[in-house]
């Protein structure tokens, strides 16, 4: 267990190599780093980013497809989701669902297709996936522009954590509100449902993966609930309110990203428009 003023040293580390766009070494290297220790950096993290006039927006899952968990982890395979908060400073909204983005200083930066949702109202402690499915006001479709300062993406579950949810920047598209009969079928119609990720250089876009509803821990409801039942043993930090944005994880991989590159997404099964982002 980290003393408060471990997990502070280390969300100062975090956040200057975030600001100065520097690589780190993974800090599980230093002690054995477990997810309850990377948790309590975080909420250090949480905390200076407040005292500095940042306002949290939302929280970010990660690692809800378990289709690349093998992927990542150096010791040990991702077998789990996480989750990070999201700032008012790295949320925004895309005009018209196009939006150009800069990727100036990001660090290693990687594109993930992910299902956005706006709370209506506040879970119940003990609230259903379906009760969950209720508490939801919209959904959307986003990109979000995942980082990581850690070299060539190697690196344990509590690195993750600890490194804001590897979260760098979160692209809204335009929100699709959900009626009541919607919200009762949410859950196993985004099971079904499945997007393709173009990208493109010049004039025209190439194919280049495809996901599935399915994948994010077999729905993004599903997610959102998972999460919820993650933060009843995390009394650290706040339980979910209305009005957060919740980004539910990937639907394919995360894609290595550069200026220059145009990235589009059309979807099947749901009625959400694709996105369209340039980066520069």
């Amino acid at each position: 267990m980290l003393m408060s003023t471990q997990a502070n040293r280390y969300a100062h580390q975090l956040l200057e190599a975030r600001a100065t766009s520097q690589q780190i070494p993974c800090i599980s290297s230093e002690n054995g780093l477990s997810v309850a220790d990377a948790y309590d950096i975080a909420k250090s993290i949480l905390d200076i980013r407040t005292a500095q006039g940042e306002v949290m927006v939302g929280r970010k899952i990660g690692f809800t497809n378990r289709r690349i968990w093998p992927l990542y982890g150096e010791r040990e395979p991702i077998n789990a989701p996480m989750w990070a908060p999201m700032f008012d400073q790295t949320v925004r909204f895309a005009e018209d669902n196009h939006g150009v983005q800069s990727l100036t200083g990001a660090m290693q930066p990687r594109i993930e297709p992910e299902i956005v949702f706006k709370l209506g109202s506040t879970p119940s402690p003990d609230a259903t996936v379906e009760e969950i499915a209720e508490c939801l006001e919209w959904m959307a479709h986003g990109f979000e522009l995942v980082a990581c300062p850690f070299a060539d993406w190697k690196f344990e579950a509590a690195d993750a954590i600890a490194a804001f949810g590897l979260h760098g920047t979160l692209i809204v598209g335009e929100p699709h509100m959900l009626s009541s009969a919607t919200r009762r079928h949410l859950a196993d119609i985004l099971t079904a449902a499945s997007v393709s990720l173009s990208y493109s250089e010049g004039a025209e876009f190439t194919l280049h993966s495809a996901g599935f509803g399915s994948n994010v821990l077999d729905s993004p409801v599903h997610a959102v609930w998972q999460l919820h039942q993650t933060l009843k043993a995390q009394p650290q930090f706040a339980p979910l309110q209305a009005g957060e944005l919740i980004a539910t994880g990937t639907l394919t991989d995360a894609h290595p990203i550069k200026p220059g590159q145009t990235w589009s997404t059309a979807f099947s099964g749901v009625t959400l428009p694709g996105l369209t982002l340039s980066l520069v």
